[in-house]
C-alpha cells in the first residue's frame, strides 16, 4: 500500500464514520420518545443489573472473541470479492450510526455522566480495537482495490505475486493479534472499570 493511497483510504473511512455518527444522532432525535422510553436502551434498571452482576471473565472472553474475530474474518474474506468495498463502507457507516445512537441516548438520559459512562465502557480495549478496526478496513479497501482496480491491480506496488500475498497475510494476522489483545482487556479489565464507574454514577 502506498502512503498516499493509505491516507486517502483512511480519510474515506473517517468521512463514512462521521456521516454514520450524525445519522445515528439524527435518528435518536427524530424518534426521541422511542429511544428513551422507560424500558429502552441504557435505562436505569439495565445499569443497576449491570452493577450487581458478577461477570465471568473466561466466559466473557469466549463470547467476545467469537463475535469480534468472526467479524474480522468475514470482513477479510468479503474484501477479496467484488462486493468487498461496499461491505467495508457499509459496515463503517453502521458502526458510526450505532455509536451516534448510543451516545445520544446516554447524553439524553444522563447528561455529562452518560459520556463518562460511555468512555468507561470502551476503555482500555479501545486502545487496541480502534486501531485494529481502522487497519482492518484500510486493509480490506486496499485488498479490494488491488484485485479489482482499473489499473492492472499492481500499479504502485514494489512486490507482487507470493510476496504480496504474504505481506497481506502478515498484516491480517497483526490485525487479529490486536483484536485478541483488545478482547482480553474487554473481558478482564473493562468490567472492573465499568463497575467502579457505576458505583459512583
Amino acid at each position: 500500500m502506498t502512503m498516499k493511497q493509505g491516507n486517502k483510504n483512511g480519510y474515506y473511512l473517517l468521512y463514512l464514520f462521521i456521516m454514520g455518527l450524525f445519522l445515528g444522532i439524527l435518528f435518536v432525535n427524530i424518534r426521541h420518545d422511542f429511544w428513551v422510553q422507560e424500558d429502552g436502551l441504557l435505562n436505569t434498571a439495565m445499569l443497576e443489573q449491570l452493577e450487581e452482576c458478577e461477570l465471568n471473565g473466561s466466559y466473557l472472553l469466549g463470547y467476545i472473541l467469537k463475535h469480534r474475530v468472526s467479524i474480522v474474518i468475514i470482513i477479510g474474506m468479503l474484501a477479496s470479492t467484488m462486493i468487498g468495498l461496499p461491505i467495508v463502507c457499509g459496515y463503517v457507516c453502521y458502526l458510526g450510526i450505532s455509536a451516534g445512537c448510543i451516545l445520544s441516548v446516554a447524553v439524553i438520559r444522563y447528561g455529562i455522566r452518560g459520556l463518562f459512562f460511555m468512555a468507561a465502557s470502551i476503555f482500555p480495549q479501545a486502545i487496541f480495537l480502534i486501531p485494529a478496526y481502522l487497519l482492518l478496513f484500510r486493509w480490506g479497501m486496499e485488498c479490494n482495490r488491488t484485485l479489482y482496480g482499473k489499473s492492472g491491480n499492481m500499479e504502485g506496488y514494489p512486490v507482487s505475486g507470493k510476496q504480496l500475498l504474504l505481506k497481506s497475510a502478515v498484516s491480517f494476522l497483526g490485525i487479529l493479534f490486536l483484536v485478541i489483545v483488545g478482547c482480553i482487556l474487554e473481558s478482564y479489565v473493562n468490567p472492573q472499570i465499568v463497575h467502579f464507574i457505576l458505583k459512583i454514577f
